[in-house]
């Protein structure tokens, strides 16, 4: 499945509640979208986000859907510089919702 790195801006800082990250799963996965790690940045209002998803209009819908932005969407190459295989990899490890 192709993955994409996804910029967030938040014009306060991100707070989200266990409740509210369900719902975003469910969104997610109603969408064939998953999301696999974050980084957020020093200032705590932008993240970076790695998806696994069938395309970048599904990653759109289930942000609309879930009120979240999206500030870019950017598909990178399954395969990191140096290491083949190991996003894929590490993604097969990670727990299903």
């Amino acid at each position: 499945m192709p993955l994409f790195i996804i910029e967030r801006t938040f014009a306060e800082q991100l707070e989200l509640s266990s409740d509210d990250v369900k719902l975003i799963e469910e969104i997610n996965a109603d969408e064939g979208v998953r999301w696999l790690f974050s980084f957020l940045s020093a200032d705590r209002r932008r993240t970076y986000c790695l998806y696994e998803a069938p395309s970048s209009e599904a990653i759109i819908a289930a942000a609309r859907r879930g009120n979240i932005p999206v500030d870019e969407i950017v598909e990178v190459e399954s395969e990191t510089v140096g290491v083949p295989g190991r996003p894929t990899e590490w993604a097969a490890r990670l727990p299903t919702s």
